[in-house]
């Protein structure tokens, strides 16, 4: 995958000793985040339809490379290619695509990002298994910078203007407080759980009931 001018797909060491996609060329790609919406940055899953969303990027926040983006910074891709036009990848792997987003908005936060995870693919399937176990829980966003202004005395970079590829999910995002905080389950999964504490309940209210007996007896 390129960006359009001479370059290529490597991979590049954060600080940290974490790894991350980076073009290696003119401007840097990926990075920054982590996903979103309760701590810092955090995801929801629906598990049975494997369904999710959150923060892909937190606006303000520098990440572990001294990047930080400013609000409005997608606004122009966004507007320009539409959620589908944003690719959905693991590990920010191109050769891994495992779903599609089906909203990618701008807010007071950060980037919002709703997707869901495609049942046919394998990569995808063990994805949500490892969602639900609380095993994988970042978002990272791959882009080209299109204007950033440097601040010298604290080194970040400021991102005024990015051209959003693509919003992969992965194991270390570069903004290490961007976690999943919920995970919501399927409405069959919450259905069997509410029989199963009506049969406790019940059970429970039996066992009272012959304590009482036995001990009247």
């Amino acid at each position: 995958m390129t960006n359009g001018t001479t370059g290529s797909w490597a991979r590049k060491r954060a600080p940290g000793g974490l790894r991350r996609m980076a073009y290696a060329g003119d401007d840097r790609v990926a990075g920054n985040r982590g996903a979103g919406g309760l701590p810092v940055g955090s995801a929801r899953l629906a598990a049975g339809e494997g369904r999710f969303s959150g923060y892909a990027s937190l606006f303000g926040v520098a990440d572990l490379s001294r990047d930080r983006v400013e609000r409005g910074a997608f606004a122009r891709s966004l507007r320009d290619k539409g959620s589908a036009g944003i690719r959905m990848l693991f590990q920010h792997d191109p050769a891994e695509p495992i779903g599609r987003w089906t909203a990618i908005r701008e807010d007071g936060r950060g980037l919002f990002v709703e997707g869901i995870l495609a049942p046919g693919v394998q990569k995808a399937r063990e994805v949500l298994e490892l969602m639900r176990a609380g095993a994988i829980d970042g978002l990272s966003i791959g882009f080209r910078t299109i204007r950033a202004a440097p601040e010298a005395r604290s080194r970040v970079r400021r991102i005024l203007e990015a051209d959003l590829w693509e919003i992969s999910v992965v194991t270390f995002p570069m903004l290490p407080g961007a976690r999943i905080g919920e995970v919501k389950r399927a409405a069959q999964e919450v259905a069997t759980d509410g029989m199963a504490r009506q049969l406790r309940a019940a059970t429970n209210m039996i066992n009272r009931q012959t304590i009482q007996r036995k001990d009247k007896a």
